[in-house]
């Protein structure tokens, strides 16, 4: 995916074709975790970050964060 194109969480999820559980099992969080990060309720941590940015194949440059 092209490095300039900007995205929120669901979208990245959406575009994976996944599931809130599918994709939370893999990044290691709870689904309500997950949904609160794609709500902008909460933010996940670097570590978790990272995760994200391997399951959706994208980089944090490319998210945007919703509040």
């Amino acid at each position: 995916m092209p490095s300039d194109i900007k995205m929120t969480l669901k979208t990245a999820r959406e575009i994976k074709k996944l599931s809130q559980e599918d994709a939370a099992r893999l990044i290691g969080v709870s689904v309500d975790t997950l949904s609160n990060y794609e709500r902008g309720k909460t933010f996940p941590d670097v570590v978790t970050l990272k995760r994200i940015e391997k399951v959706y194949g994208v980089s944090y440059n490319q998210l945007i964060f919703l509040t």
